[in-house]
């Protein structure tokens, strides 16, 4: 059981009261070095958190004490720019102003053990079964290269041709996806910064623009194991005896960028992006297997997201061209999304289109002199896109069928109708200006996954198992979400004091 939870209103109080006993040494370095941090921490609320945690403390045994202050010198610890939870230990223990912003004193910190076994009770994996498995040995080709591999910027293809379209009917027809191991650690993402976010007016409550995306995340472990057997020492130095492995969730994925085959995992990313304050934010993290499609995670994904958020609704999608697939879009179709992705040049051309009508890659019609015609909207009576003449539009200059295409001055006019082909069709039409603006969004996962990887370090970090880098990741995106507020509530301070100013 949890026997004191510190409020947010005690912790903003404990500060207030420390504060008085700092000498002048602390009260420098208060309301400089660590000025941002202090910021950062009051305006953190765990208190929604503990809602959640209490159900996984046995009401019985040995109480559990000082949970939020563990929390709360995790997001320090990566704040701080720390890589492992030992070395921060011992700084706590050496900086009595560090113990007391995290709202404990310095004698009593929280001991190393319990921050590891804060941790694993986010993880809903069978308790017993996460002791076993730091013993397990495993076949010594358990982790086996692959031979063959794409050219350099291709993406490995999808290992199971019918994956997505299986995918999105188990999408629709389960409560949740099996072996969801992170979902309160999702859940307790979702109460300590996206919904705060939300109030603050950082996501916006009539319908968002989502963004999704996978990176590359490449472990410390090795993939060939270690020995544990005793062949070295009887002189054979090849043997296929079983092997420990230090990250046993970690497989062989490629890395399109680079061009070359890495050991890790796939961190996919959902995101949206403020246009006005330049803000991104991360609305859901998860780790997957490195070797699964982005096709596959995008789906997968967008449903924890629609499920974990229920008063979020989405707008708009984007996605880039791996996710290019009929499941997908049929998804957005039945959820009511708009789908922005991408096309993959490699899907080929659909057979549904009319053969009297001519497309270009994208499913844009052509003209008989070649051009490329006009999109000029949405026909809502009659369900169809309406496209007309390039000359007419004035996109060209001048055509060589004028004459002999149509008389009116309106131009000749096509229409397509999106049940033909919901790749080609999607209710935005690819190439118009309201299409390329909100397909940018896109790049706000990018910028997310920097920010995790490098600005807080994770990739830096010597951890090993998919719940380690899911809970540090987690602790990287409550970061940005408190950057953000913090960025918002300076801006509206500064907008204050122009608009007094200027009065």
């Amino acid at each position: 059981m949890i026997k004191i939870w510190q409020s947010h209103q005690e912790y903003i109080h404990f500060l207030h009261e420390a504060k008085i006993h700092f000498d002048s040494s602390q009260r420098t370095r208060l309301t400089g070095e660590f000025a941002a941090a202090r910021e950062k921490l009051c305006l953190l609320n765990l208190d929604p958190v503990m809602a959640l945690l209490e159900p996984y403390y046995k009401p019985f045994g040995h109480p559990a004490i000082n949970q939020p202050q563990i929390l709360r010198s995790l997001i320090l610890m990566l704040d701080q720019g720390f890589t492992g939870i030992t070395a921060w230990v011992e700084k706590l223990s050496s900086d009595s102003l560090l113990a007391f912003l995290i709202g404990c004193t310095p004698h009593t910190l929280p001991p190393l053990g319990s921050y590891y076994d804060f941790i694993d009770r986010l993880w809903l994996q069978d308790k017993q079964f996460q002791k076993s498995a730091r013993k397990d040995l495993f076949p010594a080709d358990k982790n086996r290269k692959p031979a063959n591999k794409p050219a350099k910027g291709k993406k490995l293809p999808n290992r199971h041709p019918e994956i997505t379209k299986i995918m999105a009917r188990e999408a629709l027809s389960r409560d949740e996806f099996p072996f969801y191991y992170e979902k309160l650690l999702q859940q307790a993402f979702c109460a300590a910064a996206i919904l705060p976010s939300l109030q603050r007016g950082l996501i916006h409550k009539d319908g968002i623009t989502l963004s999704g995306d996978g990176t590359c995340v490449h472990t410390h472990a090795s993939p060939y194991g270690h020995k544990v057997c005793g062949c070295p020492d009887h002189g054979q130095a090849r043997c296929n005896c079983p092997r420990h492995y230090s990250d046993p969730d970690a497989h062989w994925g490629w890395d399109s960028d680079l061009g070359t085959y890495y050991f890790g995992y796939t961190l996919y990313m959902l995101s949206c992006h403020d246009g006005q304050l330049g803000i991104d934010l991360p609305l859901h993290i998860r780790f997957l297997d490195a070797g699964r499609h982005d096709s596959v995670s995008g789906i997968v994904t967008l449903k924890e997201f629609r499920d974990l958020n229920p008063d979020i609704p989405i707008q708009n999608l984007c996605f880039d061209s791996a996710n290019d697939n009929y499941p997908t879009y049929n998804l957005c179709k039945t959820w009511g999304i708009r789908p922005f992705i991408d096309l993959n040049a490699s899907r080929g051309m659909p057979k549904s289109i009319l053969d009297e009508i001519i497309i270009d890659k994208d499913g844009t019609p052509i003209c008989q002199a070649g051009y490329r015609m006009v999109y000029w909207g949405y026909c809502s009576g009659r369900s169809r896109c309406k496209w007309r003449c390039p000359l007419a539009c004035r996109k060209v200059d001048n055509c060589p069928c004028r004459d002999k295409c149509s008389k009116s001055p309106y131009g000749r006019c096509v229409y397509t109708k999106p049940e033909w082909d919901a790749r080609l069709y999607p209710p935005v039409a690819r190439g118009t200006r309201e299409y390329k603006k909100i397909y940018k969004n896109r790049t706000s996962c990018e910028r997310v996954n920097n920010r995790i990887l490098n600005d807080y370090h994770l990739h830096a970090m010597g951890i090993h198992r998919r719940k380690r880098y899911t809970f540090f990741a987690v602790i990287a995106g409550i970061n940005i979400h408190a950057d953000a507020w913090m960025k918002k509530q300076s801006k509206g301070s500064a907008d204050e004091t122009a608009s007094i100013q200027f009065n």
